[in-house]
């Protein structure tokens, strides 16, 4: 009896452990700031945060349907791609060591690379005899725009970037990409043939035989590392740091290569598939070979994302439920801290400086000053860096607590069928009537004056 009651009793225990683990990853963790007493390490709970908001973003986001859509606009694109890459290499004499690199790319899967190259020789031909011209050439390319267009976009939406690239830039960034792409391949296709050579010729040697091989085994990876960090880093319209697309790059390179090996290991196991499908079989391999790619591609874009802003997810549930006066307050104390600089002639202020200061969570900041600035009180100046400042957009010497409280108040639609003038005029009167005793005292206090903290 006794021994059940113990089992009993550490069973309850281990649940009451869990709980509170949950408890924290939940919520706990997202309270803690700068300048708190942390109850654990910060480097550990900077990586519970970014897989606690990489995991949602997998699920939030539908990173595998983004991944299916990315799937099948490859698909359309992978052969006038080519046939680019191909030409641009041709023209360099190199397109036996580009297609021993689209093989490598594939899997070394022989059915595919066939089918693949077949179309492009063919497109190739055509194009070089003249059929393929004019309406030809301008399809070919905008397929391929469409592609990146397509990725950019994917990019855009799991960074949360509402603002495009210009159609100029568009088109400049799009036609170095794809110039930029066969040199790339070219280049890892001749560094991987240049170290293969070199570990060839250090067999012999005791020591550095073992240190070549490891060179050559570890080229593909630290390719694969470069080609990810540089999409991350280039492809989404707004600023990514270095240090957390490489992190990303690492991760999502990595476990590519990994899924490379087993891709092309599990091909032996495929026999009785092609039994049934035949040649066919290597459509729906190179399809599951995209998704996946796609798949890993996208998580490790959510990973940069969530390791580069892990700050505007505290507090998150509770800027979400906000009451409107709290948002009033704070509201009033962004604007009377960017006035005050204003009026002191120095530099604007950042969100991020914002938020520092006022201690104010960056969700919440950058939620009010958004709508500061749908509601004209504020105004967004990017910096040469492309950084948003923002500066008051009306007289500082005006602009009164009782005006931000009426432009807050007064933002969004009114026209509705509600008659607020005839039979629910009373309500509608109370309301303009409990507003202009609000307003009454407030209209006098100037919101520059509100601030007499001392900048940190």
């Amino acid at each position: 009896m006794s021994y059940l009651c113990i089992k009993i009793a550490k069973q309850e225990d281990m649940s009451e452990r869990l709980q509170k683990i949950w408890k924290f990853i939940t919520d706990d963790m997202w309270h803690y700031t700068a300048g708190d007493d942390l109850r654990i390490s910060p480097l550990l709970l900077g990586i519970l945060k970014t897989i606690s908001i990489t995991v949602r973003g997998i699920l939030n986001k539908k990173l595998t349907v983004r991944a299916s859509a990315l799937t099948y606009s490859s698909l359309l694109a992978v052969v006038p791609l080519l046939a680019i890459i191909f030409a641009i290499a041709r023209g360099f004499g190199l397109d036996d060591l580009m297609e021993h690199q689209i093989t490598q790319a594939l899997g070394d899967n022989s059915e595919v690379v066939q089918t693949v190259m077949g179309f492009v020789n063919s497109y190739l031909e055509q194009t070089k005899n003249g059929v393929i011209i004019g309406v030809g050439i301008v399809v070919l390319l905008w397929t391929v725009f469409n592609l990146v267009n397509n990725i950019e976009v994917t990019f855009n939406n799991i960074w949360m970037v509402k603002k495009d690239r210009s159609p100029s830039r568009m088109f400049v960034d799009y036609l170095a990409l794809l110039l930029f792409m066969p040199l790339l391949l070219l280049f890892s296709g001749a560094l991987s043939i240049f170290i293969s050579t070199l570990a060839d010729q250090m067999e012999s040697y005791l020591l550095l035989g073992p240190i070549a091989k490891f060179f050559v085994k570890l080229t593909p990876f630290v390719l694969t590392w470069f080609m990810f960090t540089a999409l991350y880093m280039f492809i989404p319209n707004t600023k990514v740091k270095f240090r957390h697309a490489f992190l990303a790059g690492v991760l999502a390179g990595t476990v590519y290569q990994l899924f490379q090996y087993l891709y092309i290991s599990g091909q032996i196991w495929v026999s009785k598939y092609n039994a049934i499908y035949g040649s066919f079989a290597a459509l729906p391999l190179f399809l599951l070979w995209l998704q996946v790619s796609w798949t890993i591609c996208l998580i490790g874009v959510e990973l940069t994302y969530a390791s580069q802003n892990l700050t505007k997810f505290d507090f998150e549930k509770e800027t979400r439920e906000v009451s409107r006066r709290y948002s009033d307050f704070v509201s009033l104390l962004i604007l009377s801290m960017v006035a005050h600089r204003f009026e002191e002639g120095k530099a604007p202020y950042t969100a991020l400086e914002i938020s520092s200061e006022g201690r104010i969570p960056i969700r919440l900041t950058q939620q009010c000053i958004n709508e500061l600035v749908e509601i004209n009180l504020l105004h967004e100046k990017l910096t040469e860096e492309d950084e948003s400042t923002y500066l008051p957009s009306v007289d500082i010497g005006q602009l009164t607590v009782a005006k931000v409280l009426d432009a807050r108040n007064c933002k969004g639609k009114e026209n509705f069928k509600v008659d607020h003038e005839g039979r629910f005029h009373p309500q509608w009167q109370a309301l303009m009537d409990a507003y202009a005793d609000c307003y009454k005292n407030a209209s006098e206090v100037l919101v520059k004056d509100l601030y007499h903290g001392q900048e940190s």
